[in-house]
């Protein structure tokens, strides 16, 4: 079985508070991922950069972006160019299919904007070609400020029955790894296949009780400039360190 983190942040996001060499030298070092996604906000060049990489890590990474559209974020993989923010979650989906993507809703059925309600998931799965690119959900997500949504995320896949995974929706890079997905096979394209045929299992693990404080810790170094730094070779040690303004 293959095991995968679907929706991981570095730098590159606004929020993420590891370098694309860190988070790699972080997974090879402290999970046992065979295959990851780095899925930055409306941002890809975090992933393009950690495809690039991968080979020296001995990693599969699978290339995405977490598009905010607007009816919430959803989760594009397999992409190699930017995805336009801000339209509706089909048309989303629609271009995420034209590059040959799938896509997963992130965290559907929170109270935020951010969050893609069920009626959205059913009215866009009646366009046409939209069922052939959305194809999961995250029936958990491990960074939610209120694990219980988690709850709503499940009736809704119950409901729908997309491909469920989890995932950490990593921050931090001790949450990497923290929810995950199994699935049958080892690789991408193995877990492609599994997306697409609905064969996927979600792994949840306890969130630790310090993951607020932690959180608010990491994103407060974040603002001042300062987050989890490493040379790009595998073996170099992670450290805080003050990015350049150039620097991701």
């Amino acid at each position: 079985m293959g095991k995968a983190d679907l929706h991981i942040h570095t730098t590159y996001s606004y929020d993420g508070t590891a370098t694309v060499a860190a988070t790699l030298e972080h997974v090879v070092r402290n999970t046992d991922l065979d295959v990851i996604a780095i899925t930055d906000h409306d941002q890809i060049d975090g992933a393009l950069e950690a495809t690039y990489l991968a080979a020296r890590y001995d990693l599969e990474v699978v290339p995405g972006i977490e598009v905010s559209t607007a009816e919430g974020h959803l989760l594009a993989l397999f992409v190699h160019r930017p995805v336009p923010m801000g339209l509706s979650l089909a048309e989303t989906v629609l271009a995420v299919g034209e590059q040959g993507g799938l896509c997963v809703a992130a965290h559907p059925g929170g109270p935020w904007s951010w969050c893609i309600t069920e009626l959205t998931l059913r009215r866009a799965l009646l366009t046409p070609g939209v069922a052939e690119t959305l194809v999961g959900l995250e029936r958990y997500n491990a960074s939610l400020p209120d694990l219980s949504i988690n709850d709503r995320a499940q009736a809704i896949h119950a409901c729908i029955p997309l491909a469920a995974v989890a995932n950490s929706d990593a921050h931090m890079l001790w949450m990497i790894g923290n929810a995950a997905t199994y699935f049958p096979g080892l690789g991408s394209a193995a877990l492609r296949t599994a997306l697409r045929e609905r064969t996927t299992a979600p792994l949840i693990s306890p969130r630790p009780a310090h993951f607020i404080a932690s959180y608010v810790k990491h994103q407060a170094l974040r603002m001042v400039g300062l987050a989890h730094w490493s040379l790009p070779a595998p073996g170099s040690p992670i450290a805080l360190r003050r990015l350049a303004a150039d620097v991701k």
